[in-house]
């Protein structure tokens, strides 16, 4: 399983990669890592949706937000699964992210036990 993480916050790799170790060394999964919008829309154009699983996206980044990257992704690769993450508890965000098809929206401090159980299983 492939999963992309778009977030603007470069920590989040060394987050993920620390979190998901196991899981990582076993095989069981591997991530992709976008510190933009428009560097996941590219990736996307350039390589497809065949080799990516799930994307896991923040929302709040400077450029294309979360919600319009996940508003692109849903127009051009609507099997694609698209997880919203975001530090705020907004409800405006959140009823925009169900419009435009996201499939899950967490909170941060992220869960990583919860997320693994919904990515891995």
């Amino acid at each position: 399983m492939q999963i992309m993480v778009v977030d603007d916050e470069r920590d989040m790799q060394l987050l993920f990669e620390q979190r998901f170790r196991k899981e990582i060394k076993s095989g069981q999964v591997a991530f992709l890592f976008a510190f933009s919008g428009e560097e996941a829309c590219d990736y996307l154009k350039s390589n497809g949706a065949e080799n990516v699983n799930q994307i896991l996206s923040d929302i709040n980044m400077p450029g294309m937000n979360g919600l319009e990257l996940l508003k692109w992704i849903k127009d051009h690769f609507p099997e694609l699964k698209v997880a919203m993450i975001t530090a705020y508890n907004d409800q405006k965000n959140y009823q925009q992210a169900i419009e435009y098809g996201c499939d899950d929206y967490m909170i941060k401090p992220i869960d990583f036990s919860q997320l693994k159980e919904k990515v891995l299983f």
